[in-house]
């Protein structure tokens, strides 16, 4: 079971970047993306690192300047280009980088049974996942800046299926058990488990769709100061914000390319500053990560529109709870109480980026399918909307 999970995730990586040239897989957008051919390296930098390095007798590091260009933020594993220059990284050549990826995989052969690596093993597996998404996500990003608007895949994504406009999970309130309950793996920033006091609340069954978020552009939500957080309106004023990233017109950039915007699909690519924004208008709020939560430990978090293979990813809409949009909570991204982060160089994973930014539950279309479960915390600064983001909403009972 773990052998196939880790050749399937490093298979999945190489098809979902399959269709791309060195060209595609070089260019870098803006600080907050990487190349793709610089996801395909770090994830093999990774495995490396910390697994092969320490656990594999006599293996030898493939380049020894290599992990200079494929560290991410790993202060103990030393010195590291800067972020803003991955797309500066013509050599290697692509190519010279899945070659890399498979004298790793053969090399990782020789521990894959051993049962006292298999936690770093599955950290592994759910490090390269995150960043397949990101990969999708950052060559999404790369290709819509192309006036020609390419398509990374053929072929129009499915369409959305109309949801039923009302509708809420409710819950009574009362002490809430939040966080990891030690069963399977998990990543250190989901626990420990702890308990909440939750007021009565209402969860919205389905996620805001792009014709809900028409109906506010339309009603002036963009213009109206009331709406925002002070620093939500400075950065709409600022960056002259009046729709989510992507829209343009009737149609929206996807991986297909320039396609028709289905009113009927859950809104995404919207930062945390627009879905407060939106949720106040439509006389709401945003979640906490504990309601969320305690909504979602009942729900299956393999369910929804997840990624499955490499083809075009879009919002499909539905009700399951996972899939389609990462969803904001109200919540900052902070350590829960007892948090002790890792030990050694894998603890830098997660603890020190709690600071600033927001928490968001759930999956998106571009999460690798079992990827996500109710405790899992993404986190994201407010600004950013280049990932799959959305909103369901939230009210008081």
């Amino acid at each position: 079971m773990l052998a196939g999970d880790f050749r399937h995730t490093r298979a999945m990586s190489e098809a979902l970047a399959g269709p791309l040239s060195d060209a595609d897989a070089t260019i870098q957008s803006m600080e907050d993306a990487s190349p793709a051919k610089w996801h395909l390296a770090h994830t093999t930098w990774f495995w490396e690192t910390f697994l092969l390095r320490d656990h594999a007798q006599g293996y030898r590091l493939y380049r020894e300047d290599w992990p200079f260009l494929f560290n991410s933020y790993y202060e103990a594993e030393g010195e590291r280009i800067a972020r803003f220059s991955r797309g500066l990284l013509s050599r290697p050549t692509l190519a010279e980088l899945l070659e890399w990826r498979g004298h790793v995989n053969a090399a990782m052969e020789r521990v894959l049974g051993d049962p006292a690596l298999e936690p770093l093993i599955r950290l592994g597996i759910a490090h390269e996942q995150q960043h397949q998404e990101l990969l999708l996500t950052d060559i999404k990003h790369a290709l819509f800046q192309n006036p020609l608007g390419p398509a990374m895949f053929e072929g129009a994504p499915e369409p959305a299926e109309p949801v039923a406009e009302s509708g809420w999970h409710t819950h009574p309130g009362g002490i809430a058990m939040i966080g990891h309950d030690g069963s399977g793996f998990a990543l250190d920033n989901e626990g420990p488990r702890h308990r909440v006091l939750l007021e009565p609340f209402a969860l919205a069954y389905r996620l805001v769709t792009n014709g809900d978020w028409q109906d506010f552009i339309d009603d002036g939500g963009y213009r109206t100061a009331v709406l925002w957080l002070s620093d939500g309106w400075s950065w709409v004023k600022d960056e002259r914000i009046a729709a989510p990233l992507y829209w343009r017109g009737d149609e929206h950039f996807t991986h297909a390319g320039w396609q028709p915007r289905d009113r009927n699909a859950p809104v995404t690519h919207i930062s945390y500053f627009e879905a407060d924004a939106y949720a106040s208008w439509a006389g709401a709020r945003l979640p906490t990560e504990f309601e969320w939560e305690a909504i979602a430990q009942g729900h299956d978090p393999a369910g929804g529109n997840q990624l499955d293979g490499a083809h075009p990813v879009l919002p499909r809409g539905g009700t399951d709870l996972f899939g389609d949009c990462w969803q904001f909570t109200r919540s900052g991204y902070l350590p829960y109480p007892r948090f002790r982060p890792a030990e050694g160089a894998v603890g830098e994973y997660n603890g020190k980026f709690m600071s600033g930014q927001f928490v968001l539950k759930g999956a998106s279309c571009a999460t690798a399918r079992g990827h996500s479960r109710a405790s899992y915390r993404n986190f994201f600064y407010p600004h950013q909307r280049w990932q799959f983001t959305g909103l369901r909403l939230a009210k008081d009972t």
